[in-house]
């Protein structure tokens, strides 16, 4: 993470002590870094998969409604917080680089600098589970 601003680093340490799936990426959009936990959930390591343009991780964990409609990338809450600079949430289905299917919850926020610069943005993601 040399070169990028405090934010950005405080924002990966962060992500590192919890226990749900985190994504940050960069004004751009280029995903950053995700921690442990979204590996569980996308199925490879960050180490294998490395920094990723937006066009590529929008689309490669196939995002889809509750229908298996695919859903395109700019109605992602990532893409719309990096593009519009604002929190945004959905649920949706994505499917893991490994084929396993999660239903997810997705909670997205700008992240801001000191001196008022958007820096990037995080995305939070839990599972959601049904009661039977």
């Amino acid at each position: 993470m040399a070169g990028r601003s405090i934010e950005i680093i405080l924002s990966r340490q962060l992500a590192d002590c919890l226990n749900v799936p985190v994504f940050i990426v960069d004004p751009e959009g280029n995903l950053l870094f995700y921690n442990a936990a979204a590996e569980g959930l996308l199925g490879r390591r960050f180490e294998d998969t490395g920094e990723m343009p937006m066009e590529m991780w929008s689309t490669a964990f196939h995002p889809t409604d509750e229908n298996g409609k695919s859903i395109p990338p700019n109605e992602l809450p990532l893409v719309n917080a990096t593009k519009n600079q604002v929190p945004s949430h959905k649920s949706f289905w994505l499917r893991s680089l490994d084929g396993k299917s999660h239903n997810v919850t997705v909670m997205a926020i700008p992240i801001v600098g000191r001196s008022q610069e958007f820096v990037g943005a995080m995305a939070i993601f839990w599972a959601n589970t049904t009661k039977a």
